[in-house]
């Protein structure tokens, strides 16, 4: 869960508590002025963006690159300082969110299929740091959520039989749109299908076999990616570092 009800004695009230929100405005506290943010996707991000903004003149002291069309037109919204990452090499920060990750900070990212420009912002960065809820942390990634790899259209066949070759177990389902007839299409103009495991593979297996495909572009497996991770929960709030 990302909310707790708390009463409160004083008010004699009920307060939400959104632990999302606790989370951005702690991943605050690693914003430097004048640095170049990259930021991700998703209701994590949307709350670390209002924190910033709030600060007006801190904030216009920023750029920000996304690789989500939806957080690069909400900055614009607030009227910051957006690039695209091909004018740049390098960023001080990346944040995003993430379905899962685990006491390593290994992350698994199924939802929005832009996981390649994600871990390109993401190695673009001096420090990535996951923000969210307690509720994304298990001490081991498991098949709770798919493997999201992006596909060259050409290769479908041949990476659908390498997949079911090496994981004979697993099912591998294409992303179909719900607008239109057809596959879902990346930003990219690539395919985008779930892999769905039984159990998941060892994972720096998985990272390194998925990758060499031919035809693959990327997965979502965010493998020895991550710096930190700040998460909040009904204890509060808290940095995890890479050990």
């Amino acid at each position: 869960m990302d909310k707790y009800i708390k009463f409160s004695a004083d008010t004699n009230s009920i307060q939400m508590i959104d632990y999302k929100l606790e989370a951005a405005k702690a991943s605050l506290d690693f914003i430097k002025e004048g640095q170049t943010i990259g930021l991700g996707a998703g209701s994590t991000i949307v709350h670390l963006v209002n924190v910033i903004s709030a600060q007006q003149e801190f904030a216009a002291s920023l750029k920000f690159v996304s690789s989500s069309f939806k957080t690069r037109a909400y900055l614009l919204e607030k009227g910051l300082n957006v690039l695209y990452s091909s004018a740049l090499s390098k960023l001080d920060i990346y944040f995003d969110g993430c379905d899962q990750f685990d006491s390593a900070l290994n992350a698994l990212k199924s939802g929005g299929g832009i996981h390649t420009s994600e871990k390109i912002l993401a190695s673009m960065a001096s420090t990535f740091i996951l923000i969210g809820d307690e509720g994304k942390m298990v001490t081991k990634l498991d098949h709770t959520y798919p493997l999201v790899i992006e596909i060259l259209q050409e290769a479908l066949p041949v990476v659908l039989k390498h997949i079911h070759s090496v994981y004979p177990e697993s099912v591998v389902k294409l992303r179909m749109s719900s607008q239109k007839d057809g596959a879902l299409i990346s930003d990219h103009g690539n395919l985008l299908a779930d892999i769905h495991f039984t159990e998941l593979p060892e994972l720096s297996a998985l990272n390194v076999a998925i990758k060499m495909i031919p035809g693959v572009v990327d997965h979502s497996l965010f493998y020895g990616m991550a710096a930190k991770a700040v998460i909040a929960g009904s204890g509060g709030t808290r940095v995890i570092s890479k050990g």
